[in-house]
């Protein structure tokens, strides 16, 4: 079974924002409309995620749809760390605050969506939100990203490591030659050693070891 398969499905990217005590920020990259009378869309949120929980309890958000635009910085800064030990707007400055309250990013995001929403279910892993859409804005012409374009255009390439560029958490000659390391072909982050443990997790993008990637510089 070929798994990049799921590569070519033409879902887009989007960085979730919801607010309880303080704003917070997530990646996902399951949204779509699913009715225009009444104007609804859906979209899943893994449970791991603090801005579940927050959604849980406002039940208000905003979907900044990420563009062509965007950098991996803004998949690292809202994918690849948990708003429960940081506050993920304290030093981002690329966002504006809509008319419900709650930040929207305008630097690589091309419209943002802003809902209510009216039913849950629960996927066991996930929760899938079904919301009403209250307001939404187009920010830039830039084409929506795809996950292929993530994939193929801004996610780092395990291939560098082999050059010495930086990846994931290793820099330029950090690594010596002839290490072996394991690259999230999600996020690109970098396990250092001979062995992958078969449970681990990735710290970054929560994706498990298989979907790792053995590199020797």
């Amino acid at each position: 079974m070929d798994k990049k398969a799921m590569y070519k499905l033409s879902y887009g990217l989007f960085v979730l924002t919801a607010k309880t005590y303080k704003d917070n920020g997530c990646i996902t990259n399951t949204a779509i409309q699913v009715t225009s009378e009444p104007n609804r869309i859906a979209f899943a949120v893994n449970k791991a995620n603090f801005t579940h929980d927050m959604l849980i309890e406002t039940r208000v958000f905003n979907l900044s749809v990420i563009s062509e635009k965007a950098d991996f910085e803004l998949f690292k800064h809202f994918g690849f760390q948990s708003g429960r030990e940081v506050h993920k707007f304290d030093t981002f400055e690329d966002y504006k605050v809509s008319e419900n309250g709650l930040a929207y990013i305008t630097k690589g995001c091309n419209a943002y969506i802003s809902g209510e929403v009216c039913e849950t279910v629960d996927l066991g892993t996930h929760t899938l939100f079904i919301a009403d859409v209250t307001d939404m804005e187009v920010l830039d012409d830039a084409p929506s990203a795809t996950y292929e374009y993530y994939q193929s255009n801004i996610k780092p390439k395990p291939e560098a490591i082999k050059t010495g560029e930086s990846v994931g958490t290793l820099e330029k000659g950090e690594t010596e030659e002839g290490k072996t390391v394991w690259v999230c072909k999600v996020c690109g982050y970098v396990y250092e050693g001979e062995d992958l443990p078969e449970d681990f997790i990735c710290p970054w993008c929560k994706h498990p070891a298989s979907d790792f990637e053995k590199v020797v510089r």
